[in-house]
């Protein structure tokens, strides 16, 4: 009784989990509310949710990695360009 979606799903939790290192609150913070996330929908057997939900984890995977740019980003402009005023 193997889903075909549990390969993604497992695959979308790995890089959820190793995006969560660099959380701004935190490693454990990020990974308790990632697993209870997934503890949530463990049970759910309609490939179509499965599909919405897997699409919504890619969203925040897109939405993370933006979050880290933007603070690289902010922390190179603080260092280069001090504001004098």
């Amino acid at each position: 009784m193997a889903n075909p979606l549990r390969g993604e799903v497992v695959k979308l939790y790995k890089n959820l989990l190793f995006l969560g290192r660099e959380y701004p609150k935190g490693a454990d913070y990020f990974r308790d509310r990632l697993k209870t996330a997934f503890m949530k929908n463990r049970d759910e057997t309609d490939p179509e949710k499965i599909k919405q939900m897997i699409a919504r984890g890619e969203f925040v995977i897109k939405e993370l990695e933006a979050l880290y740019y933007l603070r690289k980003y902010r922390a190179l402009k603080k260092r280069y360009y001090e504001h004098d005023e």
